[in-house]
């Protein structure tokens, strides 16, 4: 999962850019799942299976170029 923080887009175009991850995270072995934003706070959570950390970061990178802040590996409870 990662977090952007001091987003400063509509959740619209949050909505935009997760279309474009979409559309690009077959290429590095990644399935983003589900996202999160927080309009007010400007912040926006992203979950995603991957082989790594790193290949999370190039989808966002080569989709939008909105790089998260962090990243964390997490799993998910019973």
């Amino acid at each position: 999962m990662d977090v952007h923080r001091n987003v400063e887009g509509s959740a619209k175009d949050v909505a935009e850019a997760h279309r474009a991850d979409i559309e690009t995270q077959g290429k590095y072995g990644v399935n983003y799942k589900h996202y999160w934003v927080d309009e007010k706070d400007g912040a926006v959570f992203c979950l995603f299976e991957a082989p790594n950390k790193e290949a999370g970061a190039k989808v966002h990178e080569e989709a939008h170029g909105l790089v998260a802040d962090e990243i964390f590996e997490v799993q998910q409870g019973e």
